[in-house]
């Protein structure tokens, strides 16, 4: 089955238990098994600073779901956590889920592109990958230790260990 990289992000409604309880539906995916999930990390927003901090992690998913269908169940996640999708972009949302690898496709959609077009300048989202997979090596040839040490600082604070 390919394997998937997701990352989850939230900064209402307790963005702590937010990302529990969206590890815990990615678990019940159908087609699909969690693998792997980084520990939480604490971040500053990415866009208006007139909101609360972020809490970020990333799931690692093996599953046989094509990249749309994935794309469907983890909008659907979103949609039950209470997202609602605004004009607005980097405002705060309860639940963000964002396909961020699917396996080693390169994918451009008008309603998905893999890998995600700002993976490379988020350490909340490089940090979590690096932490699941030190050596990891993305479509293009990066590897993302290398954008990790290159990348833009948010501020970023490990919050817990990975749960087994």
């Amino acid at each position: 089955m390919p394997r998937c990289y997701i990352g989850l992000g939230s900064n209402q409604a307790n963005p702590e238990r937010q990302l529990q309880q969206a590890f815990n539906a990615l678990a019940m995916l159908t087609q699909s098994e969690l693998v792997a999930r980084s520990s939480l990390y604490r971040s500053a927003p990415m866009g208006p600073q007139e909101q609360p901090d972020y809490v970020n992690a990333v799931a690692c998913l093996d599953t046989a779901l094509a990249p749309l269908a994935l794309l469907d169940q983890l909008q659907a996640i979103e949609q039950l956590h209470g997202r609602e999708r605004k004009a607005e972009r980097w405002g705060p949302r309860t639940l963000d889920l964002d396909l961020l690898l699917y396996d080693q496709l390169s994918i451009d959609l008008p309603r998905l592109t893999v890998p995600h077009y700002g993976l490379q300048y988020r350490d909340f989202v490089l940090q979590p990958l690096a932490e699941l997979e030190p050596e990891m090596v993305l479509p293009n040839g990066c590897r993302v230790a290398e954008l990790l040490q290159q990348c833009q600082s948010h501020g970023l604070q490990r919050l817990n260990p990975p749960e087994p």
